[in-house]
């Protein structure tokens, strides 16, 4: 069996599975935040249960219009504030606790290898760079999982990303999941598992490995996954005593197809408008000036990005066309990157520095975007009206390639600012 597919079958109680099998799973956590909690709620209400299945494996987590940015939002994290205190919810976190979902659990070590998530946000399938099988599904879907522990699953095909070679100065694992949606397609691994290994997939970190397996979604897939190794095992040292299930795929194991990847042939890409898979190097993208900069999100707001962002800024200043802002992922980054200097990198650079907060990458608040402007962004989806008014464009970047472009006022690249040039 594929890594996915053992996962599945051992939270089915099979010894086998394959795809296409329709099998019922236990849940080793369920997740909501402020946006799809509400509707998750009231749909459990309905179900008459009194009690969650389990107070410590339900999750929630207010993140998206937080800070509240009015009454309807202040109004959805009131009641998913309510039911978890009075479901007695061990893990709800918001304020000062909080921080963007996808970033937020694995720096609390809810999650481990083996574990299989579900969350109701599509992102949910970030979790997958710990070894896990995690997927989004819907409030309906979520408020049913609260009340059993259970779900309903179609075991799906395995894709497997072989990747080799080493990573150029300024090209990042986002160029590497942009390069991958790009040549697959958004719907080219529809209700896939996405297996990422290699020798560069196992010389990625835990935030590079984050960054991949979020945006998997956006090829269509169903999960994606690193096999967990002792990178993950040194990742969750002293964040939880559980020791997880570090397994891999066998050797005959079935895939639908494999697929490898060169990454030292890769350099700065960038998703235009309208499509994560519409992806070409930036150096081709020609001059195209921009308005705004998103620096964050639970795609590129950890504390690596900020580091990356930080090294081209350092020195530097956005130009004055352009709004940079910065949003650190959690709390914990945010207090990294404190005693680190690099706020100041950015304050110096002209950047306003927000809370952690999903904010702008949903068009929710702090940074949206009026008619005919134009933001680069660490975050996920460019689709019209994604950041704000439908006339709108956001290209998706890497950190680096982020900030040289609030640097230059215009989408470009950290060599334009001295660095490595490319042939």
């Amino acid at each position: 069996m594929t890594l996915t597919e053992k996962i599945l079958a051992l939270h089915a109680g099979l010894e086998t599975v394959r795809p296409g099998d329709l099998i019922l799973v236990r849940v080793d956590l369920a997740l909501a935040n402020d946006v799809t909690g509400p509707l998750a709620i009231e749909r459990f209400q309905e179900i008459g249960v009194e009690t969650v299945f389990d107070r410590e494996r339900v999750v929630f987590v207010a993140d998206h219009f937080t800070p509240s940015k009015d009454v309807a939002s202040a109004r959805q994290c009131q009641q998913l504030r309510k039911f978890a205190r009075a479901q007695g919810l061990v893990h709800f976190y918001e304020g000062g606790e909080a921080g963007v979902e996808h970033a937020l659990l694995p720096e609390k070590g809810l999650i481990v290898p083996g574990d299989l998530v579900v969350g109701a946000d599509s992102h949910t399938c970030t979790y997958g760079a710990l070894g896990a099988f995690a997927t989004g599904v819907g409030s309906t879907d979520l408020a049913a999982v609260m009340a059993s522990g259970e779900i309903w699953l179609r075991v799906p095909e395995s894709v497997r990303i072989l990747l080799r070679g080493e990573l150029r100065d300024w090209v990042e694992s986002k160029d590497v999941i942009l390069h991958l949606i790009g040549t697959l397609g958004v719907e080219g691994a529809r209700y896939c598992a996405l297996e990422f290994d290699g020798p560069a997939a196992r010389a990625m970190g835990m935030a590079a490995r984050m960054t991949m397996a979020n945006m998997a979604v956006e090829a269509g897939a169903k999960n994606g996954i690193f096999p967990a190794d002792e990178e993950v095992e040194r990742y969750l040292r002293g964040r939880t005593d559980r020791k997880g299930m570090f397994l891999r795929s066998d050797e005959d194991a079935q895939y639908r197809e494999t697929r490898e990847i060169d990454v030292s042939t890769l350099e700065p890409l960038v998703a235009m408008p309208f499509s994560p898979d519409r992806v070409i190097p930036v150096r081709e993208a020609g001059n195209i000036p921009i308005d705004q900069v998103v620096i964050g999100s639970c795609t590129n707001g950890r504390i690596e990005d900020m580091r990356s962002a930080a090294r081209v800024l350092a020195g530097r200043k956005a130009a004055p066309t352009v709004r940079l802002l910065v949003f650190p992922a959690t709390q914990e980054c945010y207090r990294a990157a404190l005693e680190e200097g690099l706020l100041s990198v950015f304050l110096r650079a002209g950047a306003i520095v927000g809370p952690p907060t999903c904010g702008p990458c949903l068009g929710g608040h702090m940074g949206i975007l009026a008619e005919g402007e134009r933001a680069v962004a660490t975050t996920n989806r460019n689709f019209p009206g994604r950041m704000g008014a439908i006339g709108s464009e956001v290209y998706l970047t890497n950190p680096s390639v982020a900030a040289a472009s609030a640097v230059l006022g215009r989408l470009g690249t950290p060599e334009e600012l001295g660095g490595t040039s490319w042939p």
